[in-house]
């Protein structure tokens, strides 16, 4: 199951979500971390959770993306297409 707004405003730096279609190699599905989690005060519908992924790779997820992640690996695999 994806997460919500609310899931995504509740991240913290260094957790980990899982992305619903990106795969490694061995099958599992890629793992982010969390750098940072910016909301606005002014539009509350609003979310930017800053990500890494491997040594060098970063991404901003938003609000419009949200059906991307999930919190757990296994929430991760059932989704899969």
């Amino acid at each position: 199951m994806a997460i919500t707004l609310e899931q995504a405003k509740g991240l913290r730096q260094g957790q980990t979500i899982y992305h619903v279609s990106n795969r490694n190699s061995d099958g599992t599905p890629q793992r982010w971390r969390v750098t940072n989690v910016k909301t606005w005060k002014r539009n509350p519908s609003r979310v930017q959770v800053g990500l890494k992924y491997g040594l060098r790779h970063y991404d901003t997820l938003r609000e419009h993306d949200l059906d991307l992640v999930c919190l757990t690996e296994e929430e991760a695999l059932g989704e899969k297409a």
